[in-house]
């Protein structure tokens, strides 16, 4: 077998992510590229400037290499996309401004902490080293938000609301979680003692100080400028949408798709519901019916994370050689209790040596100590197999083809988790949803992500509510009437995620979108391959399309040979 020789392009989009690691200590830890985790991530005006100043130029090296093949031509396109949209979000201040209850430096600081090693004392030394320089990155994150308002891009007053209460939580001298996990510290099995003891302890308080000076600058000087209006806008919108989705979609049409799709949704579950609990029933009722079968219930963290272990397992072996050929390396999935409580579910990626393995994590709320199985199988088949893991991970794999920017930094939100939503009804259409409660459990998280492209176009858009929801203009008291109304989970975790929909917009719906865009080149691969008299095999269109990377959804055609 011939094996692929890196061309110039590669060594551009090498140079790249090696730098992007130097500027981005951060991104770097996420990536998993070794040699950065005492570092921390410049979060002010100039550190943000020096990042785009990277792009600029790396964009302009792009445009006059020549593409060697068809590898090189994505990555040309995929690169191109990326590095521009972020330069014309640098370029409208809302780099700078960025300031939500979920996606924001208020957590990206501490959230880093969870995939770094703390298995030994120089993996502590490492966090010491970074948690030491919280301070600072707080300083430049004040300096880039204060920038950013006299530019007049502030985030709403909702999002300054609830990060001052997220901020406060960190900033507490004794419950931060800056404190207690740098106090948790266990090197090599025994706690720290000495110096490292010390630097660790001092670390943890001084990030919870600067968490406190945060909250005051919140408080006193961003949030009496912070506009009242959740609404950003189209053109906002539309810049934003086009970074998520990774390609332009007529945001008007994409609307009226979402309410249809939203009624379609809702008239597959009243189907399932009616064979549950008979015909006449409602959605509450085949819930209780299926909270009382005790086969359906987990009680405590433990046996949560057992099950989620288990069924994730179940799936690698179930499609490996069958509908995939999953490589050794990824058949190694951790099911983690998330450190956090706020009731998120997510994946983060191997690192580049798979030393550190792909991880599903489950937040869970306070409180909270049970768990419904037929709710959150379909969430494991979308952050495992075949959802984030075999799409993540087999990009962090396929070394023979891809450079490091395509394998470790390429990411578009409607590739992604448009991927993982289309992987829910692949184990549909494989045979493994046919239990009702289970396919209860994908259509109810479906009918959500339907909604969601709802209310995020219509109240960042401005755009007419249906009569039901009150009519007039959508703002966030039908968003929230409606979200209620369509989504069977508890008002809290309901509540976070309205609130995320108006902090981040573009974002929520990026995921059913990408879902409806992959379902199209899926089907128009199969009808280029009908057209050209050959046979369709689906393994084959997902090995080829997996093997790409996360590329934008916009040059994904070109990738699959779908663009004339």
């Amino acid at each position: 077998m011939t094996v692929r020789q890196p061309t110039p392009v590669d060594a551009i989009a090498d140079a790249y992510t090696a730098r992007l690691a130097e500027l981005d200590p951060l991104e770097a830890t996420s990536m998993g590229i070794a040699g950065h985790d005492h570092q921390m991530t410049d979060l002010s005006p100039s550190g943000l400037a020096e990042r785009a100043d990277h792009d600029r130029a790396t964009l302009a090296a792009l445009a006059g290499a020549e593409p060697m093949d068809d590898i090189d031509r994505v990555t040309i396109a995929a690169m191109t996309d990326r590095l521009g949209l972020a330069l014309e979000l640098d370029e409208a201040g809302e780099t700078m401004a960025s300031l939500n209850v979920i996606a924001s430096p208020v957590q990206g600081l501490r959230d880093v902490l969870d995939i770094m090693p703390t298995a030994t004392t120089d993996d502590w030394a490492n966090i010491a080293a970074r948690v030491s320089q919280v301070p600072w990155a707080v300083q430049g994150y004040i300096e880039s938000l204060r920038t950013a308002a006299a530019r007049g891009v502030v985030a709403a007053e909702l999002q300054v609301a609830e990060c001052i209460k997220q901020a406060a939580e960190l900033a507490d001298p004794t419950a931060s979680f800056f404190v207690t996990f740098l106090a948790s510290a266990e090197p090599d099995g025994a706690p720290a003692s000495g110096p490292l003891a010390n630097d660790l302890t001092m670390a943890g308080r001084k990030a919870a100080a600067a968490y406190g000076e945060l909250v005051a600058f919140l408080e006193d000087e961003l949030g009496p400028q912070a506009p009242a209006d959740d609404a950003v806008g189209r053109d906002r919108y539309a810049l934003w949408s086009r970074a998520f989705v990774g390609a332009s979609v007529d945001l008007d049409e994409t609307y009226e798709w979402g309410l249809d799709e939203l009624a379609r949704m809702a008239a597959e579950q009243d189907a399932i519901v009616a064979e549950i609990a008979g015909p006449g029933a409602s959605i509450h009722d085949a819930v209780a019916k299926l909270e009382a079968d005790p086969s359906r219930v987990l009680h405590g963290k433990p046996a949560l994370q057992e099950w989620m272990q288990a069924t994730a397992d179940e799936a690698i072996a179930a499609l490996d050689g069958v509908h995939f050929d999953i490589p050794e390396a990824m058949r190694r999935i951790e099911c983690m209790i998330a450190p956090t409580e706020n009731g998120g579910i997510y994946y983060t990626g191997p690192s580049d040596d798979f030393s550190r393995p792909g991880r599903m994590w489950w937040s869970v709320p306070p409180g909270v100590t049970e768990f419904s199985t037929w709710r959150e199988k379909t969430t494991v088949y979308h952050e495992g197999v075949p959802g984030h893991h075999l799409q993540i991970a087999q990009a962090v794999l396929n070394r023979d083809e891809l450079n490091t920017w395509r394998r470790l930094a390429s990411w578009s939100s409607g590739h992604g988790e448009g991927w993982a939503l289309y992987a829910e009804r692949l184990m549909q259409e494989f045979g493994f949803m046919d239990d009702l409660g289970d396919r209860l459990g994908l259509v109810d998280g479906q009918r959500m992500r339907a909604t969601r492209v709802v209310l995020d176009i219509g109240v960042h858009l401005r755009k007419q509510a249906p009569a039901q929801w009150g009519g007039g203009t959508w703002d966030a008291a039908k968003a929230w009437e409606c979200f209620k109304a369509n989504v069977n989970m508890d008002e809290a975790f309901l509540r976070f995620e309205l609130n995320r929909y108006l902090g981040w917009p573009g974002q929520a719906p990026s995921y059913k979108v990408g879902q409806r865009l992959w379902e199209t080149y899926r089907a128009q691969s199969q009808a280029a391959a009908h057209a050209s008299g050959q046979e369709f095999s689906l393994k084959d269109f997902h090995t080829r399309a997996l093997n790409l990377g996360s590329v934008p959804l916009s040059v994904l055609p070109l990738a699959l040979g779908l663009d004339g």
